[in-house]
């Protein structure tokens, strides 16, 4: 039975990035009133305020990285630098009053679920109390450090990209660095700029395709500030071409597939002539295996005249510097550490706590999973936003966040309205869910035999093996049966996807 007056629930979403900034909007616009947002750091932005390193930037385009409700007409080239986006967000913040809900500088130390409520601790002691927690923690937040033989023995700066040390003068400095993956594709170009040597300890080979990033013209940018339609076309090709072009691709569609592999190995035989440095250069597993890397500076970058590459591998670091299997000791005056996050922490290492004092860790002991990458069975109204088998990869981060979105919002607007005493997803729902997953794996790329940070603890990919449009189609509307307090309300879609992994 219907309630005639929406209950009107507490909600206290974890983390002011995009994800929580994108929420705490959805929940203003419902008409939801009592939201409380727990930020750790000073500002909003989560990896754009974090993430500072010379050359941070998105690589995806720059219009098809927006809110869809909050376009930003004036980005200045079609992939834009970590500051432009950084000021997007913070205008955005202001724009629909989401820093007016933020209590900055207070993250969650415990989360328990008791008596219908959640109860929260922050690291400022004080307790609050919800209805509902979101936590939009993000995935890349906590920065991976290499477990490396006398890494606490080198005497130089050191520091991992995600933490840059602004105060350290690299010019005409001896500096190393570890990994090649997205994050050092960006920042070796830039260095290699001022510094007297730059050594590059690459464990793995990356697969880069061309990312030509032409400035929008003052024209072009009027256009777009003064013509919707035109607006939304640039948006819609963005979205269509990478799509079509990567997302596809790495799914088991050929086509995209082949389209995919002929731009990363074209464009690796066309800018590295040397064949002894290409041969450093080819990845041995199939493209997409690892996420694919866009850039059209990385390869001219290593072949500066002060860019060595090093494949040998890290025997050791000691006071001085790098020393290689092959017995060579690389001094360094500067050692970077590009070596990643970890992406299956979430919301951890806070305090979580369902139903009987069913902790995270237990839950998660076997395996991470969720039921539609947003939901925990023993968790009821918890939302884990970006959570396993989110269809990451390269593809709008923001775009995948409104789908999560509206879904929860559906969720949320079931339990105002008396349709649900409780918000969980049940065991069984889960189960199927995951079943349906392992299901279209082998069709993937991820596969391929590659170790990425797409893969779990067991080797299994935690990504969504579907497309892109099975994804937003399945998650369009929730199914009320797959969830602990069923109801009258029919099944909408989904109905396929139970049957078939039933």
């Amino acid at each position: 039975m219907l309630m005639k007056t929406k209950r009107n629930p507490s909600v206290v979403v974890i983390g002011a990035g995009m994800t929580g900034m994108l929420m705490t909007i959805k929940l203003q616009e419902a008409g939801i009133t009592d939201i409380t947002v727990l930020e750790k750091k000073d500002k909003v932005g989560g990896t754009w305020r974090e993430n500072t390193y010379p050359g941070v930037a998105c690589d995806v385009p720059a219009h098809m990285y927006t809110y869809s409700f909050s376009p930003n007409p004036n980005w200045s080239h079609r992939f834009a630098p970590g500051t432009e986006i950084q000021a997007y967000f913070e205008s955005v913040a202001e724009k629909y009053a989401v820093n007016e809900r933020v209590r900055f500088n207070e993250s969650v130390s415990s989360c328990h679920y008791r008596d219908g409520k959640w109860y929260l601790e922050t690291s400022k002691g004080e307790k609050l109390e919800a209805d509902f927690v979101i936590a939009a923690t993000g995935i890349l937040h906590h920065p991976a450090f290499p477990d490396i033989e006398g890494i606490k023995d080198f005497k130089g700066d050191m520091f991992h990209t995600a933490q840059w040390d602004h105060s350290v003068d690299l010019a005409g400095k001896r500096v190393g660095i570890i990994g090649t993956g997205s994050t050092a594709a960006q920042v070796i170009p830039e260095l290699a700029k001022s510094v007297s040597k730059l050594t590059v300890f690459q464990r793995t080979a990356q697969w880069i395709v061309p990312q030509p990033n032409p400035a929008y013209s003052e024209e072009t940018k009027q256009e777009l500030r003064t013509n919707k339609r035109f607006l939304e076309r640039v948006r819609y090709r963005h979205f269509r071409f990478f799509e079509e072009a990567f997302s596809k691709a790495v799914v088991g569609k050929k086509i995209p597939h082949m389209f995919m592999s002929f731009m990363a190995k074209w464009n690796l035989r066309r800018n590295v002539r040397d064949p002894e440095l290409r041969a450093k250069l080819t990845p041995n597993y199939k493209v997409g295996c690892k996420r694919l890397i866009f850039s059209s500076l990385f390869y001219p970058a290593m072949q500066h005249d002060n860019v060595q590459l090093e494949t040998n591998g890290i025997e050791r670091i000691e006071t001085g510097g790098v020393r290689t299997k092959d017995g060579q000791l690389h001094e360094l005056d500067v050692l970077v550490l590009s070596t990643g996050f970890h992406p299956f922490n979430f919301m951890r290492p806070m305090d979580l706590r369902g139903k009987n004092g069913l902790a995270i860790d237990e839950a998660w002991s076997k395996k991470v999973q969720a039921y539609r990458s947003v939901c925990l069975p023993e968790f009821p109204n918890f939302f884990l936003m970006l959570g396993p088998n989110t269809p990451i990869g390269n593809y709008s981060v923001i775009e995948m966040s409104e789908v999560q979105g509206r879904y929860v919002m559906q969720l949320l607007q079931a339990w105002r309205e008396g349709q649900m005493d409780t918000v969980e997803a049940t065991h069984a729902a889960k189960d199927r869910f995951n079943a349906y997953l392992r299901d279209g794996m082998s069709k993937t790329v991820w596969v391929g035999g590659c170790q990425s940070w797409y893969l779990d603890a067991d080797g299994d990919p935690a990504m969504w093996p579907y497309t892109w449009e099975q994804w937003t189609r399945e998650m369009a509307k929730p199914v009320m049966s797959d969830f602990v307090d069923e109801t009258a309300v029919p099944d909408t879609i989904g109905d396929a996807v139970s049957k078939d992994v039933a």
